[in-house]
């Protein structure tokens, strides 16, 4: 069985800090650097900037959160967010979405949301999440934190991985 792989890495000491953007589900989609650094992996060209527009996109826009699939299969999602300490903050959130910018005929599909209440040290979260992925849905990782009375909090993040791993030949009975 052939695995394909995009792991995108950002990294705030790397590629500067990243504006918490709330969109209208209230979650930030989290943006990754095109350029090869550090950890970051994508010989399948899943995160190239020529995909999902007419024009090239330009990290941090929208479209530079986003993983487009190379291959339909079954797959394995996984993200890390660290967050800066913020003691407005309560609660913190992730989800993977397909098609977060709702730029296919398939829409937005929100999967795996997973929410956490704070800890007494550094808020450090890791996601994982499987399902079948399809060339030309875009999959993204989104985020969010929360305070009282469910208020969004623009705390920043630190660091951010996404990691999608597809299984290409799925058996069928």
């Amino acid at each position: 069985m052939s695995v394909v792989v995009s792991s995108l890495k950002w990294d705030a000491d790397q590629a500067g800090a990243q504006k918490v953007v709330y969109d209208k589900d209230g979650y930030h989609l989290v943006r990754f650097p095109y350029e090869k650094n550090g950890e970051s992996y994508d010989p399948w060209k899943m995160h190239d900037s020529a995909n999902g527009g007419t024009k090239a996109s330009a990290y941090p826009d929208e479209r530079s959160g986003l993983i487009w699939p190379s291959h339909d299969g079954w797959g394995v999602v996984s993200a890390m967010v660290f967050w800066e300490a913020d003691p407005r903050a309560l609660e913190y959130r992730a989800r993977f979405v397909r098609d977060p910018l709702n730029s296919t005929k398939d829409g937005y599909d929100s999967t795996a949301t997973s929410d956490s209440t704070i800890t007494r040290g550094g808020q450090f979260r890791t996601y994982l999440w499987q399902m079948f992925v399809h060339k030309g849905t875009p999959l993204g990782l989104k985020v969010s934190a929360r305070g009282l009375s469910d208020a969004r909090i623009k705390t920043a993040i630190t660091l951010a991985e996404f990691k999608l791993a597809i299984h290409t030949d799925v058996a069928t009975p």
